[in-house]
């Protein structure tokens, strides 16, 4: 059997694993506002527990293009409220969306057991520090430039090297703070200063960076972003559920062991079935 640690529990990855997403924001992309107030996260985190999600991932800061940074107070604000309502109500694990060293502490202490940094340590390396001294799950995602610009980078011409670059990295960073490797995942960041045509190679290549980071699960999260609505003629975020799917279903027939979503119940089905597929080879 094959696993991924948390601060908590060691998390079966012989199926790939469903990551549902609660935006505690209120200017996220695909659904900021929905969940802003403590009772309609409360409540969305319940229907995602029903719907089969296999983890929680809580985020209080918009990555979208053009977002502002928030403090660190208000972060800690938005979401820590969040994760102790839905530790004290579910079993299913809480993974907690930040760059920031004293939010990941504050979630840690209210019970996540995950951080998912996708800077992978470029912006705040004492996440690691976090992650090492709480035993917590760590998501290394691929991204380029500073918060700011991150949606902005001129395209590289190597996608697959320089997201096997900085693999290495974050790896090795997070190793030398103490990070155990079991307790680390990674992530390919699709959307993040790339183009539609690197997401996709992305994707579609996602076995050769397995194949490269074997001991690692990989992450992958597609679901309802701009490469999927400009493939489909420019339709607005909420209209992206088929082609999340599609792309979902594609990274978990080529290795991914995590998918992150906002349309748990569809995703969770699609992935049953590319499970018991994959499980007649």
């Amino acid at each position: 059997m094959s696993y991924w640690r948390t601060s908590n529990r060691e998390l079966n990855l012989d199926r790939a694993l469903v990551m549902g997403i609660l935006n505690a924001t209120p200017d996220s992309f695909s659904d900021g506002g929905w969940a802003f107030t403590l009772d309609d996260a409360l409540r969305r985190a319940e229907e995602i527990v029903s719907e089969g999600a296999d983890i929680i991932d809580i985020g209080g800061e918009s990555t979208r293009p053009e977002s502002e940074r928030v403090s660190v107070d208000e972060e800690i604000r938005r979401v820590v409220p969040v994760i102790e309502g839905i530790t004290r109500r579910f079993d299913t694990p809480v993974s907690v969306d930040t760059t920031k060293s004293e939010v990941a502490s504050a979630a840690v202490e209210a019970g996540a057991e995950i951080i998912n940094d996708i800077s992978g340590l470029r912006f705040d390396a004492a996440v690691a520090d976090i992650a090492a001294h709480r035993g917590t799950g760590l998501v290394l995602m691929h991204s380029r430039g500073t918060f700011e610009t991150m949606h902005k980078q001129e395209p590289v011409a190597d996608i697959l090297a320089d997201v096997s670059a900085d693999f290495h990295r974050s790896i090795s960073l997070a190793k030398s703070r103490g990070v155990p490797p079991e307790n680390i995942a990674l992530d390919i960041g699709v959307g993040f200063g790339k183009t539609l045509e690197q997401n996709l190679e992305l994707i579609v290549k996602l076995d050769r960076l397995i194949q490269e980071f074997p001991e690692y699960p990989m992450l992958v999260g597609t679901s309802r972003k701009s490469f999927i609505g400009k493939i489909l003629g420019d339709v607005p975020a909420d209209e992206r559920l088929a082609g999340s799917l599609v792309t979902a279903a594609i990274a978990v027939q080529n290795g991914a062991k995590i998918v992150r979503v906002h349309d748990v119940k569809e995703t969770v089905e699609a992935v049953k079935v590319m499970n018991a597929m994959a499980a007649t080879c």
